[in-house]
């Protein structure tokens, strides 16, 4: 059975607002009694029921983390990234996605109306005129996670996506001396592959290389379409020397595509990525890709939420740019 404060209290020989002053950081309890009472939570087990003290505050200290549907190693370390962050300012973090019985806005609708969570950070794919209404109603502050960069009026954390995806571009041109580079993009609706596609795309007419259209294939940032769309470059009559995937988990799916085909890595096609997950290492060979600072992202949302809450930010909407590196490995 769950331990109450009326036990705290009844164990610690003091009354049960002393034990309440105590649990919420009331500086008028001594030292002396403060011990006692935390000493007795400890050996109870006590765990505080947080809703319920939210309503009596009329306060919330948990955050929601909305998220797309995906359950790739991006998400984790944007969770985690966040959660680190909020726990340290005394908050909790819950986490929910959108998925085929729920859409982005029904979960963001669900956050703002229910009164459990105190702020919100919102990744999402791109910003639709839908989802500005629902957000232009709402009383908690919210920072925006995403690689439109003109929120206008939401705070905002956005990775180089363009520079990130014109940087590789331009290293496998200049420095590998590719000349038949096909890319792998990420969803049409979505910003951060918009902006990689626009940052391959201006980094092959810098150094006047010949764009072919077939060699740009669509995916959706999964394993299973990049070895779809690896399969379809690689039965084509004329081959590109390199495939550039949008994210780490289509290039993964390059790899598989690669080893059923009998085809080696780099010896007869090259592959890059983008994000630098965790298993890019560790692959075999190593895949050559674009750093981003995940983890970064999560705690940079999640600082400029905290500075909302807190009143200590003002009426700004800065939109912080989170920046990317090379990485190169074996892959090309």
């Amino acid at each position: 059975m769950t331990p109450t404060i009326k036990e705290i209290a009844k164990r610690a020989k003091v009354s049960i607002a002393t034990v309440s002053r105590v649990l919420n950081n009331d500086q008028r309890v001594t030292e002396k009694t403060r011990d006692i009472v935390l000493r007795v939570s400890k050996e109870l087990n006590y765990k505080p029921n947080i809703l319920a003290r939210n309503f009596v505050k009329k306060k919330s200290n948990v955050i929601g983390l909305l998220l797309p549907e995906s359950s790739d190693e991006f998400f984790t370390e944007i969770i985690k990234g966040v959660d680190e962050v909020t726990y340290t300012h005394g908050y909790y973090t819950l986490v929910a996605s959108s998925h085929k019985y729920r859409t982005l806005d029904e979960s963001i609708l669900t956050f703002m109306q229910n009164g459990i969570v105190g702020g919100m950070i919102l990744l999402v794919s791109s910003l639709n005129n839908n989802i500005k209404e629902i957000l232009d109603q709402s009383k908690i502050p919210i920072v925006m996670i995403s690689g439109h960069n003109e929120t206008g009026k939401y705070d905002a954390v956005s990775i180089d996506n363009y520079q990130g995806a014109f940087d590789i571009t331009e290293y496998l041109i200049v420095k590998k001396g590719f000349t038949k580079i096909a890319h792998i993009s990420g969803p049409l609706d979505n910003d951060d592959a918009l902006l990689r596609k626009r940052g391959f795309l201006d980094a092959c007419r810098k150094h006047n290389l010949a764009i072919n259209n077939s060699w740009i294939i669509k995916g959706d940032f999964t394993r299973e379409t990049g070895e779809s769309a690896c399969n379809e470059l690689l039965k084509m009559k004329t081959k590109p020397q390199i495939i550039f995937a949008a994210n780490d988990m289509m290039a993964l799916g390059c790899y598989d595509a690669a080893s059923k085909a009998g085809i080696k890595i780099p010896e007869d096609i090259g592959i890059a990525g983008f994000d630098d997950i965790f298993v890019a290492k560790y692959l075999s060979p190593g895949l050559t890709t674009v750093r981003v600072q995940i983890e970064e992202v999560g705690k940079t949302a999640a600082e400029i939420l905290m500075k909302k809450i807190q009143g200590r930010n003002g009426s700004s909407h800065p939109v912080v740019k989170i920046s990317t590196q090379l990485v190169i490995r074996g892959s090309c």
